[in-house]
């Protein structure tokens, strides 16, 4: 599907965030074709073009691969919005826009002379994302928030980490990202409901509520067992098997949704199903370490790539440990249209991770999977002219949203 044909064509988003969690909501919104305009600080734009090493390209203009994850599909503009022209331009582009992305901390957006109020004044049928760190109200509303302070206040890295004493992040900034897609969420949301209302709203997401939005299983270990749950490495806490586990030339991953594949698995290794240490699912957590170490006995006698074949061969679900380099040269990441390739004006063709998100006709579903027409993140001040000029178009023929 090329962009052009995406769900959200002819949709305008202004984008005023920087950093993560606000850029992915806008990138994934641009993803699914809308036009994303991101509005920067003239001179040094979103801190994130600064976040690095690595930087690649030129010696004079390095670019941030940081930058480059989370601004594919947009357009740059330079505005001082503490500015009387930097003021005059946002209000132009709230007037000719359908959605607005922030993630200033609360209050600032208020200071800046476009409070939610006045937006809504501005553009009835405005859809306001504000994304904060712990929330807009509330005793601590008034926080910053960087994705691992985050992680570590809502209780994540207590649950991640090889024991209780090593609490530790996720490999990436899965708060800000988590509150980027729940941003996008919303404002999808948000504009269905503006087909039947007419009307525009705000849509209020944070790092907070996104981290213990997907505690899941872990959260009613608390809320209805009265257990608190600790990090325990790569071992789930209420299944037995599911998890790594050490073979003759390194760690495969084992994950035995029931019985019957229980059954398969430990027919397949030889283990005793009489014992009753492992008798069910119950037992086989009570007694995880012993039967982790039975499990590993066994597979010590051969290579991760013999017993993948082995136990993926009798239909119990396993797979490897894949580098990121790994994952990128792999296939099946390829089919899914999850690398795409775009034309960047300084360093030429180049590979970035592409949208978990495929659309195809109920007549066509074997339609290609490759999205085509992706925009390489802008250079900062990229679009000045063209979309001053495009405003200047609007306000002659007096078009808005």
């Amino acid at each position: 599907m090329d962009r052009s044909q995406g769900p959200l064509r002819g949709t305008v988003v202004v984008d005023l965030s920087r950093a993560l969690a606000g850029p992915h909501a806008a990138m994934l919104l641009g993803d699914l074709g809308a036009r994303v305009i991101k509005v920067e600080q003239p001179g040094t734009g979103d801190e994130t073009r600064g976040w690095g090493p690595p930087f690649v390209g030129p010696e004079q203009e390095p670019v941030s691969a940081y930058f480059l994850s989370c601004n594919r599909n947009k357009e740059s503009v330079e505005l001082d919005l503490k500015s009387e022209d930097g003021v005059e331009q946002l209000t132009r582009l709230v007037r000719a826009a359908d959605v607005l992305v922030e993630n200033f901390r609360p209050g600032v957006l208020d200071r800046l002379g476009f409070s939610a109020r006045r937006l809504g004044e501005l553009n009835p049928r405005l859809v306001l994302c504000s994304i904060s760190g712990f929330g807009h109200d509330g005793p601590e509303g008034g926080r910053s928030g960087y994705d691992q302070i985050a992680q570590g206040e809502a209780g994540l890295m207590s649950l991640t980490g090889p024991s209780p004493d090593e609490p530790t992040k996720t490999g990436v900034p899965i708060g800000d990202l988590l509150a980027g897609m729940n941003g996008a969420q919303g404002v999808l949301a948000a504009l269905v409901e503006r087909e039947r209302t007419g009307r525009g709203g705000v849509v209020r997401t944070s790092l907070l509520s996104s981290i213990v939005g997907v505690h899941a299983f872990q959260g009613t270990r608390w809320t209805v067992a009265g257990e608190v749950p600790r990090a325990m490495g790569n071992h789930h806490p209420s299944i037995a098997p599911y998890g790594a586990f050490s073979c003759a030339d390194g760690v495969l991953q084992v994950a035995i949704g029931g019985e019957a594949q229980w059954a398969k698995f430990a027919g397949l290794l030889g283990l005793d199903t009489a014992d009753p240490r492992f008798a069910d699912n119950a037992a086989r957590v009570v007694h995880r370490d012993a039967l982790i170490a039975e499990v590993e006995r066994v597979l010590a006698g051969d290579t991760r790539d013999h017993w993948l074949e082995r136990i993926g061969g009798i239909g119990v679900p396993c797979g490897a440990v894949r580098t990121i380099d790994q994952v990128y040269a792999w296939e099946q990441t390829r089919s899914q249209g999850l690398v795409v390739d775009v034309d960047h004006p300084d360093l030429g063709r180049v590979e970035l991770p592409g949208s978990a998100l495929r659309f195809a006709p109920y007549a066509d579903t074997e339609a290609p999977p490759a999205v085509e027409g992706h925009l390489a993140p802008p250079r900062l001040g990229e679009h000045n002219g063209s979309v001053r000029a495009w405003l200047d178009d609007l306000d002659r023929v007096g078009t808005t949203a």
